[in-house]
């Protein structure tokens, strides 16, 4: 894994959520008009709170889209955490000109989810996934 370098705003987001949730976050990525939060395993409850009003109360306060995700060491593991609750038929590795590629496969049905509005999941989960395994690229294969 590459050292992150986080940006002020990057820094300002991850003290209010842990204020609010008191769950640890490991990264966070902001894209456009969309931020994502990678915590820590075992997080995910604290982070989403009852009903989801913890991500609702952080979403109103930045006035971004928020994406939380859960950290795991596997990267199998990691990258469908990167899409839950998406299922994921199955994901592959491959190595392309040095770049290590996730192929995601998909129902045809759940692509949208996948991407995001404007594709700013897509956004995010490349960038963490970039940042946590060195995976180049994110692709996905709907059937």
């Amino acid at each position: 894994m590459a050292k992150i370098r986080l940006g002020s705003e990057e820094i300002k987001y991850i003290t209010l959520f842990e204020s609010i949730t008191g769950a640890r976050v490991k990264d966070c990525v902001t894209v456009e008009n969309s931020a994502g939060f990678l915590v820590e395993k075992g997080d995910m409850g604290l982070a989403i709170g009852k009903n989801g009003s913890n991500i609702e109360r952080v979403r109103r306060i930045i006035s971004k889209i928020i994406w939380v995700m859960e950290y795991s060491d596997d990267i199998n593991e990691f990258i469908r955490n990167l899409f839950h609750p998406v299922k994921i038929r199955q994901i592959r590795i491959r190595e392309i000109n040095g770049d290590k590629i996730a192929i995601v496969e998909v129902n045809k049905r759940d692509r949208r989810r996948l991407i995001g509005q404007d594709g700013s999941r897509i956004k995010v989960a490349r960038e963490l996934a970039n940042r946590h395994f060195e995976i180049e690229d994110i692709k996905i294969n709907a059937k």
